[in-house]
């Protein structure tokens, strides 16, 4: 800017050459100095350059020198670590071989007091020889002289018996077996009894073990008898006029349909379950529709029948499914769901039949015997109660004769009809469906019991308790599982109060049939009055 400024200035007063010439100079005067400004900065950024390079390296220097110590630092450190690890394993080593010398030492001075022993003895055994020689020749005179003494005393015993040696000797042999016969019976009686005791434990253990790991439900079923009306206007549409709609009903399902005082309800009387379970379920029907006449009374009853035919099969199949069994043939899959709508004693017979496969196979694998075949038996052993209505005789005749016909297996047909001990037991599965069986139909809760019963059963419980003497009170309770006895404390102490307990429950057990268990509770009140006065 300054070069421009001056160029303008001279260009007023100087003429154009010269000042070309004035203007290059000055040109070149101020490039001199631009130059040297230049250079004199470069010097000084260099200088600085090389001031601060030289620092870096100082600090670099400075650094390594550093790390440098630090580092023959640390191998110190870890050579003074390695030399302490050296000499505690040297110190190690040494106390081991310290030790292994003392050990030695001891040995050697065993092995020293040994080989003392075994001079001495070798001593005692090279005088002891002499002295055995003498006494063989002892015995072996000894010996002759007995036996001298033996043939005198046979002689004198033949001549005063009678008897020759013979005639003693067997004497002697038939007393002998006598006594052995007699030793041998009581062995026999008390590994007899020891064996008894024993399975009856194992049998008791195994049926505690299949009851406990069988969690069936239980829920008692009343059969159903009656159904539910919407109105007393709908008795009279069932009856229809003269009575026809209930005569085609009836026809038609083969139960008899009561009609009576009930309000709003009608009652199905019938021997067979599904007959009766058709009845219901087409009468349902058909008041939901509300066209009641006889055609088409047919009509529902034999849709109903066909639906009631399928739930069977159904019901049957998923028995067998559920229990693990296959290849049932197709008639006794029917017959076990024809079960589902039979109940005894209000249990249903196709879940009880469900309960004792599950206990048997439980049963037959802790005894190592055929589990399938088990649980084929536990599943049909009811089997005949789905026609019991139908055939004559009892139901396990009538199931062993189905299984006969549908082709089981020898040891399930004889399971089956042998269940109630109706006919001989040729296995074990036989026995062990007796035993599922009662534990599937004893269970509290599995089957209804008539008001009579239960009352019977409360009162034999008191009466079993106050038979004792010393006892004042006894109240059952818990419908019978429990009963607690109140004794006069002046009579029975604390110890006698255990002992009628147990007394009780044991009584209980020989003479009363319960479900479950019976808890006796003895109740003994000692009370201290006194009076201020």
């Amino acid at each position: 800017m300054i070069f421009t400024v001056l160029s303008a200035t001279l260009m007023q007063f100087v003429p154009n050459n010269e000042m070309l010439i004035v203007a290059a100079a000055i040109a070149l005067i101020f490039g001199l100095i631009g130059f040297f400004l230049r250079k004199i900065t470069v010097d000084k950024k260099l200088h600085s350059a090389k001031k601060q390079a030289e620092s870096i390296l100082n600090d670099a220097l400075k650094q390594g020198e550093t790390e440098k110590k630090q580092r023959q630092l640390e191998i110190k450190d870890e050579l003074l670590k390695a030399r302490a690890e050296f000499e505690n394993e040297n110190r190690e080593q040494r106390k081991e071989l310290r030790t292994l010398q003392k050990r030695i030492q001891q040995r050697e001075e065993n092995l020293d007091r040994k080989v003392d022993l075994l001079d001495k003895k070798e001593e005692q055994v090279n005088r002891g020889e002499k002295s055995l020689c003498d006494k063989e020749q002892r015995f072996e005179e000894r010996e002759k002289d007995l036996h001298r003494a033996f043939e005198d005393v046979n002689r004198q015993l033949q001549r005063i018996s009678g008897m020759s040696r013979q005639e003693a000797r067997e004497l002697l042999l038939n007393r002998l077996e006598e006594e052995v016969k007699k030793d041998a019976a009581a062995m026999m009686r008390r590994i007899e009894t020891e064996a008894r005791e024993r399975a009856e434990k194992e049998a008791k253990n195994i049926i505690v073990g299949a009851i406990q790991r069988c969690a069936s439900d239980f829920v008692s079923e009343a059969t159903v008898t009656s159904v539910a009306l919407p109105s007393d206007e709908m008795k009279g549409r069932i009856i229809g006029r003269e009575g026809r709609n209930i005569r085609a009903l009836e026809s038609a399902t083969g139960i008899d349909i009561i009609i009576d005082d009930t309000p709003e309800a009608v009652v199905l009387s019938g021997f067979d379950p599904v007959r009766k379970q058709v009845a219901r379920l087409a009468l349902e029907k058909l008041m939901l529709d509300g066209r009641i006449h006889p055609a088409r009374i047919e009509e529902v009853v034999d849709k109903v029948r066909k639906e009631v035919n399928t739930a069977i099969k159904e019901a049957g199949e998923q028995a067998a499914f559920d229990v693990g069994i296959h290849n049932l043939h197709p008639e006794l899959i029917k017959l076990l769901g024809r079960l589902k709508y039979r109940t005894s004693y209000g249990q249903n017979v196709l879940r009880h039949s469900i309960e004792v496969a599950h206990l048997m196979g439980m049963m037959a694998g802790e005894l190592d015997l055929d589990v399938p075949i088990a649980k084929r038996v536990g599943l049909l052993h009811d089997i005949g109660k789905a026609a019991s209505h139908e055939i004559e005789g009892g139901h396990a005749g009538i199931g062993m004769d189905f299984a006969k016909r549908y082709k089981e297996n020898h040891i399930v047909i004889n399971a089956i009809g042998a269940h109630h001990m109706e006919i001989e037991s040729k296995s074990v599965h036989a026995v062990l469906a007796q035993a599922a069986d009662s534990l599937s139909a004893a269970r509290p809760g599995a089957r209804l019991e008539t008001l009579e019963i239960y009352m019977k059963r409360l009162e034999k419980l008191e009466d079993i308790a106050t038979s004792f003497k010393g006892i004042e009170k006894a109240y059952a309770m818990q419908a019978g599982r429990e009963i607690r006895v109140i004794v006069e404390p002046n009579k029975i102490s604390d110890d006698e109060a255990v002992i009628i307990a147990r007394d009780i429950s044991k009584k209980i057990e020989s003479e009363l049939e319960y479900p479950g268990q019976v808890r006796i509770t003895v109740i003994r009140e000692t009370r201290a009055v006194e009076y201020a006065r």
